[in-house]
């Protein structure tokens, strides 16, 4: 997808702190650089597999050295709409690294343990060990969605009485926020993407479901009753990314139309992002270098 002297304008989906955010000013059908969009479109697909390849290995490298290092843990969070691509990206992005080394989380409705815990319960308890990455297929950020949109959902979890008013959702954007510093302060990099799908493509999408039998597994009467409030869920997702975007943990907003450039983008974003945590290999001591000629003595004294 990219010239190795080609940079990838990541600046362009990040989402500006404390400033009001209009979904409409970020693209859903981004087709690269204006270098890039002179190419045909079957060569920027070969392109981008290409790259998306490129960024496989090194994230299969990286992961091992987060593994080794064990100071730091990676925390991706992904949102968006009912076939944004959530599943596949996060497929996609992780192939060949060690599934050992990362754990996927899918947060679907909460349970009646969970609604008699604080909303936040569920999705600390999923938080990543050090040396992992941690990978939220929706997240907390459900909260201030979903449960915006339909905010009858809120009579369901067992809390003190409050007035559903505009100070009750600043309160969940703060305690999100305060989440976040927490984690960061101590060593998890929070990494936020909302795959951002235009309502033309999600139909597409949804149309291939219902017409692909091997796909019917994947549909829900639920994502046509979301379709259903699609301008509502835009201005909360708005309300989220302006809220919630960050010094320590900013949002990403990234063209889900066109499936391979989402994921090359997203992986760029992953690898870019965990190099700079400079993680390392563990320094051997005196003690493991000891151990270590001991077995191999023993191992080459073996009958």
């Amino acid at each position: 997808m990219v010239e190795p002297d080609e940079r990838i304008p990541t600046e362009l989906f990040k989402v500006p702190v404390a400033q009001r955010v209009s979904l409409k000013d970020y693209p859903t059908a981004w087709l690269g650089t204006e270098s890039m969009q002179k190419l045909a479109v079957e060569e920027l697909k070969d392109r981008a597999a290409r790259y998306l390849d490129e960024k496989n290995a090194e994230l299969v490298e990286t992961q091992e050295v987060l593994a080794a290092d064990n100071r730091y843990g990676v925390l991706l969070v992904f949102q968006g709409m009912d076939a944004a691509g959530k599943d596949g990206t996060i497929k996609r992005v992780t192939q060949g690294v060690n599934p050992a080394g990362f754990h996927v989380v899918s947060f679907k409705q909460p349970s009646r343990t969970d609604l008699d815990h604080t909303y936040l319960w569920r999705y600390i308890k999923e938080l990543p060990e050090h040396g992992l990455i941690g990978i939220f297929n929706r997240s907390y950020y459900e909260e201030v969605c979903v449960v915006r949109v339909h905010p009858e959902l809120i009579a369901e979890r067992s809390m003190p009485y409050r007035e559903i008013d505009q100070t009750f959702w600043q309160e969940r954007f703060d305690d999100m926020n305060d989440l976040e510093k927490h984690l960061v302060r101590n060593g998890t990099l929070v990494i936020k993407f909302f795959l951002h799908i235009s309502k033309k493509a999600q139909k597409a999408r949804l149309m291939k479901r219902l017409t692909d039998e091997a796909k019917h597994w994947k549909f829900s009467m639920d994502d046509l009753i979301a379709r259903n409030h699609w301008d509502d869920y835009q201005l909360a997702f708005e309300d989220m990314l302006s809220n919630t975007s960050t010094p320590w943990a900013p949002w990403h907003v990234i063209p889900a139309d066109h499936k391979w450039v989402m994921r090359a983008l997203v992986a760029h974003i992953v690898n870019s992002q965990i190099r700079t945590l400079s993680l390392r290999y563990p320094p051997t001591d005196v003690a493991k270098i000891k151990a270590v000629r001991e077995a191999i003595k023993a191992l080459r004294n073996e009958p």
